[in-house]
């Protein structure tokens, strides 16, 4: 499969001390501390989530204050922040005990990939580094134009189903089935994508068997995917993806960030995955 150049992986660095906007930063998701490294803003980020992998030296290199839904407010309070930065409803609880200590919090919301490019160029506007936010943001749209005109190569599109959650389970959430529509697959469950909250997301075995989908994605943010687990479910032994054992993992690291990794390493492992099933492949790790 052809690839895309990626966005660079960092601009020339401006001190945050002598740049506009915020000098002290904490984020408590991940795709927001990329999003600062791809732009050369790192030194303004005083403490990360405990959850941050990418990128690597951000874990080995900043405090971790918080996980996804729980923040140790005494432990970033000590970092004396002038901006936090958290993610949608799920960290309400966590915003407001920030904002009830005085501190000044942005929360993001994006579900989809213009939401995505959205909170870059925001992002990029806070610390003053709107330019290298839009240049950043377009390289990024550019891999997914690509992604959509290679997938025009493809004899068909193969029926994806992507499990966000096991028990209950859960469709893929709005970035999650564009990227897969972009990478040249059918999405069972599109129509569900658009649900802000999970519980809109929630299917059936049922749906699932009637959808017979050809390719199965995990995504179980937090443990790790047991395709047996999966091929066993009651009916299950019937679906298309199963009796070919075109069942894959893709790490909550690459595809469940809403920021940059979705459409770099996540979106690769999309078409990658979406291009074997479309050749009828069987099984064998990618």
């Amino acid at each position: 499969m052809p690839k895309t150049p990626r966005p660079r992986s960092s601009f020339p660095a401006r001190s945050g001390a002598r740049g506009r906007g915020p000098r002290r930063i904490v984020c408590l998701t991940e795709e927001t501390t990329e999003t600062l490294y791809l732009l050369g803003e790192e030194e303004r980020i005083v403490g990360i989530s405990g959850y941050t992998v990418r990128p690597p030296e951000a874990r080995r290199t900043k405090p971790r204050v918080s996980a996804f839904t729980y923040a140790n407010l005494p432990k970033i309070l000590a970092l004396h922040p002038d901006l936090v930065l958290a993610f949608s409803d799920i960290q309400a609880e966590v915003v407001a005990d920030l904002t009830r200590a005085g501190l000044e919090v942005h929360v993001f919301n994006q579900r989809d990939v213009a939401g995505i490019l959205a909170m870059i160029r925001t992002l990029g506007a806070l610390v003053g580094a709107r330019r290298r936010a839009e240049s950043l943001a377009a390289a990024l749209a550019g891999r997914v134009r690509a992604a959509e005109r290679r997938a025009r190569s493809l004899r068909r599109r193969p029926r994806v189903y992507f499990e966000e959650w096991d028990d209950p389970m859960i469709s893929g959430i709005g970035w999650v089935s564009e990227l897969i529509t972009a990478a040249g697959g059918e999405d069972c469950f599109a129509d569900r994508a658009r649900g802000v909250s999970a519980r809109e997301r929630f299917v059936t075995v049922e749906e699932i068997l009637a959808r017979d989908p050809e390719l199965i994605l995990a995504s179980w943010c937090g443990k790790k995917f047991r395709p047996e687990q999966l091929a066993a479910r009651a009916g299950f032994a019937a679906l298309t993806a199963v009796r070919r054992r075109a069942l894959y993992e893709i790490p909550s690291s690459l595809i469940l960030q809403p920021g940059p990794a979705a459409l770099t390493d996540g979106l690769d492992r999309l078409e990658t995955l979406i291009r074997r099933a479309a050749a009828g492949a069987t099984s064998g790790e990618v």
